[in-house]
């Protein structure tokens, strides 16, 4: 058996790269289902996020195996023009590779907490599609204690905890703070609702788009208005920003909606992975447009979490180890059970 990771991330390619590969959980669930029928394949996941589209294979060792290629068929686009986006890993730095992802230090916020539950929704797809083997499983299970560990031992300081920070720390530069701001953020998943809750913190008047309520299954920051989704215009005429983070195929707004506002929005921020907001909108007069390639992040760690990285590193080499050993003992079982079955025969 060997591991073999491939993808694009934030730090391989720009949004409009990634965006490419930017699949929706039914269609994570397809190519799931075709990966790991494909020849030599054993088992596959996929960690499909905002800033990374990465498929994890384990496969027979002799197989011949191009992910490259199969990920680029899959998105319809030519593997030889986006393979030098890719970056392919296979052995112990494939899991290496998975291990620093569980422990946020492949994120594009360093250390950020939502890439477990991320890895957690991975993994339930692929045993759910029966995409997973034992290899895999055991891999994420012991990369997922990895980083639940390393969140409960390392602090790190002056770092943003999530994308959804970093978005509020950047436009609060660029509208000199946000105290008493107008914010609209469209889409109440994940990311929207923890942009709403840290942009109400901040001082911000926060209206959130809805495009239904259902009571006891619709959750609202506290503190937060809402608005029907279809009256997103309206809401955001003389707002100050606009976060808009949802998993719609289509553009949120675009520059002929931004355009024929009154008062468009000082700032616009992009969330969304495909991209929400028509790029064209940064063409419309006075109004500041950031995708998720403009919002900073992966800044170089301080001097003072130098320790917090030691640390992390220690956890990963312990659950690291330990997965090899697993491996190697699952080996030996296979070898002797081979043997068995051989002289039985004989």
């Amino acid at each position: 058996m060997k591991l073999i990771s491939c993808g694009v991330d934030w730090e391989s390619a720009n949004v409009v790269v990634r965006e490419k590969f930017g699949f929706t959980d039914s269609r994570v669930r397809e190519l799931l289902v075709s990966l790991s029928g494909a020849s030599g394949v054993l088992g596959c996941a996929i960690l499909s996020t905002c800033n990374r589209c990465e498929v994890f294979l384990s496969v027979d060792g002799d197989a011949e195996c191009d992910p490259t290629a199969l990920l680029c068929s899959a998105a319809g686009l030519d593997a030889e023009l986006f393979a030098p986006y890719f970056r392919t890993f296979s052995g112990e730095a494939s899991s290496r590779r998975l291990f620093e992802i569980a422990c946020g230090l492949r994120s594009q916020i360093i250390g950020e907490e939502q890439i477990l539950t991320q890895l957690r929704g991975a993994m339930t797809a692929a045993r759910e599609t029966r995409a997973a083997d034992g290899a895999l499983q055991t891999l994420f299970r012991l990369a997922i204690t990895a980083g639940k560990e390393a969140r409960t031992r390392v602090r790190l300081t002056g770092v943003p905890t999530s994308v959804a920070e970093m978005a509020v720390l950047t436009a609060a530069r660029r509208l000199g703070g946000l105290d008493g701001k107008r914010a609209v953020v469209i889409g109440n998943g994940e990311m929207g609702r923890l942009a709403a809750e840290l942009l109400n913190r901040a001082g911000c008047r926060v209206t959130v788009t809805l495009r239904s309520y259902r009571h006891g299954e619709t959750i609202v920051p506290q503190g937060c208005e809402t608005v029907n989704y279809d009256e997103r215009e309206r809401a955001i005429d003389g707002c100050d920003l606009v976060c808009s983070a949802t998993t719609s195929p289509h553009h949120t707004l675009t520059a002929r909606q931004i355009s024929a506002l009154a008062r468009p929005p000082r700032v616009i921020i992009d969330l969304a992975v495909p991209r929400d907001v028509e790029p064209e909108v940064a063409n419309v007069a006075g109004v500041s447009l950031l995708d998720m390639d403009g919002i900073g992040g992966g800044e170089q760690m301080s001097l003072h979490n130098v320790e917090a990285l030691r640390v992390t590193d220690e956890i990963i080499e312990k659950h690291s180890n330990e997965f090899y050993r697993w491996a190697a003992y699952r080996e030996r079982n296979s070898e002797r059970s081979a043997e068995s079955t051989s002289r039985s025969n004989a």
